[in-house]
């Protein structure tokens, strides 16, 4: 997806996110990659991030691959990317109450 123009609010893509010279992001961004050579205000969750000489970036970034070209400017924090670990955690609780639930139906059985 290319944006030429302005966008506030969340984002979702599967695929590459391209933010051309005169495209404006606000908002929550979550792309496999992310391509920015407009500006983008907000959060990032991407496994790549390529900021070129035109682009700028002022908030959070969560990712493991990121590049600022020369003349390209960023202005936050970055982290590494959580995506999995936050996948993860919801599963393991829920299997861990399953289990609880099975131990107290053994239990009442017994």
């Amino acid at each position: 997806m290319q944006v030429d123009g302005i966008i506030e609010g969340k984002l979702r893509l599967e695929k590459t996110l391209i933010v051309s010279n005169s495209g404006r992001l606000k908002g929550e961004i979550f792309a496999d990659k992310i391509i920015v050579n407009g500006l983008i205000e907000g959060t990032c969750y991407a496994n790549a991030i390529e900021i070129l000489d035109k682009g700028k970036v002022s908030g959070t970034i969560y990712c493991d691959d990121l590049s600022i070209e020369r003349g390209g400017c960023f202005l936050g924090s970055t982290h590494p990317a959580e995506q999995e670990q936050v996948i993860e955690l919801p599963k393991e609780k829920k299997a861990a109450k399953n289990t609880n639930k099975k131990a107290d139906a053994k239990a009442v059985n017994e």
